[in-house]
This record gives C-alpha cells, structure tokens and sequence, in this order.
C-alpha cells in the first residue's frame, strides 16, 4: 500500500515549482510518485526549499517547495518510492 507524505497546496506554472504540506520527512535525492487524478509520474527530488531557502531535507509539518517534471494540481499527493 502506498502512504503519501505530502499534499501539494499550490503550484506555480512559470516555474514549474509545486509547494507541498509534509507528513513526513523528505531528503534531496528521494524517489517521490507524484499522482495528481488519473496521472502520475516519477521523479527525484532534485531542488527543495524552505521558506525561499535551499535545503537538504525536511520534516513532518515543513512547507516546502519542490521542482516538479510535469504540472502538479492542488490536492495532488507525494509518495515516496521504496
């Protein structure tokens, strides 16, 4: 079963940037499942930020904002890949 770990809250088209609430911890480097309705895809976490600021992992409750390789609508959730 998956688990998702975030929500995505907002997303900025010009950028390519989704902003995703976590429920648990992310690293740079992660596999993450992105499944927005019937679409999804693959991709690791390659750029993610707090607050406007680089870095390296995150927490549970953290808002972070992360580079996506498709468009990611509100409601759509992150699952870690094992």
């Amino acid at each position: 079963m998956e688990t998702p770990i975030g929500k995505v809250t907002h997303y900025y088209g010009k950028v390519g940037v989704a902003v995703v609430k976590l429920t648990a911890p992310l690293r740079l480097g992660d596999r993450v499942k992105i499944k927005d309705g019937d679409r999804e895809w693959s991709q690791e976490i390659t750029s993610m930020q707090v607050d406007y600021k680089p870095v390296e992992h995150a927490n549970a409750g953290d808002e972070i904002a992360i580079k996506t390789d498709d468009k990611a609508r509100e409601g759509a959730l992150l699952i870690v890949e094992k």
